[in-house]
């Protein structure tokens, strides 16, 4: 368990300085030995996204929406993700309730975004 979690620290780290493949690389590891820890799916996916992974990203993302529909971060990081696959329309349903779950700027802006171009 002490070395998950110290690999689980490393992922972060990658992805904080910078190094998206290496902490999707480091945190997917992690989720194989921990498939049910949300926060470490969560990681993984912001990792795939910041590496233009797209597909892979938007595997973990569904996961977490179906688990904890909810969370409205995973809802826009979704909708992110199908945005940027240009998918606006599978991406506005997702943009939509996070910005309706949560008052940030980066959500209604999106939402904008996305609405103007379908």
């Amino acid at each position: 368990m002490t070395d998950m979690i110290a690999e689980y620290r490393r992922g972060v780290l990658y992805l904080d300085a910078g190094d998206p493949i290496e902490a999707a690389k480091i945190l997917a590891a992690v989720l194989e030995a921990e498939p049910g820890n949300a926060e470490v799916r969560l990681w993984l996916a912001r990792a795939y996204f910041a590496s233009a992974q797209l597909h892979r990203a938007e595997t973990q993302l569904r996961a977490l929406v179906d688990r904890d529909p909810s969370d409205h971060y995973a809802c826009h990081l979704l909708g992110r993700t199908l945005e940027r696959q240009n998918r606006g329309r599978e991406a506005l349903p997702y943009l939509r309730l996070a910005a309706a779950m949560a008052d940030v700027p980066d959500y209604a802006k999106a939402v904008e975004r996305v609405a103007a171009k379908h």
